[in-house]
């Protein structure tokens, strides 16, 4: 089990460009892994999503519009897949144990990461969005 002590928070590097500099800059070697999977696991599911790095977090973007992006903190991940789909699979994400926000999910770095309640997340944005022409909702 992973001590708050050797919880690492990312760097924040200004002009960071691609996913791989992203994970070079989270310190702790067991995070960096985590997230790495969860950025391939999106990947694998959806290889049509653009990935971007847009205020020093990765997402993924489908025909210029926000798909879903996270972030990493001392304690946890953040997902961010906005607010309409957190209220929809809201009890999904409270089942899987995760605490959330109107705006975001915290997966702890001692929780299982739900990969299947990932894909439901990103699967809505994109049907969701596929008329969308805004970045936002």
């Amino acid at each position: 089990m992973i001590g708050e002590e050797d919880i690492g928070e990312i760097k924040q590097v200004s002009g960071m460009t691609d996913f791989q500099t992203f994970l070079d800059r989270i310190d702790n070697p067991d995070q960096r892994t985590r997230m790495k999977n969860i950025l391939e696991d999106i990947r694998r599911a959806f290889p049509q999503l653009r990935e971007e790095i847009k205020w020093n977090q990765p997402m993924f973007t489908d025909h210029g519009t926000f798909i879903i992006g996270f972030s990493v903190a001392k304690t946890h991940i953040a997902v961010a897949p906005e607010a309409s789909a957190i209220r929809l699979f809201e009890k999904d994400i409270d089942e899987a144990g995760y605490s959330r926000t109107k705006e975001l999910i915290r997966i702890k770095w001692t929780d299982p990461v739900d990969r299947v309640l990932l894909r439901k997340l990103v699967a809505y944005n994109i049907e969701e969005k596929k008329d969308t022409e805004r970045f936002w909702r």
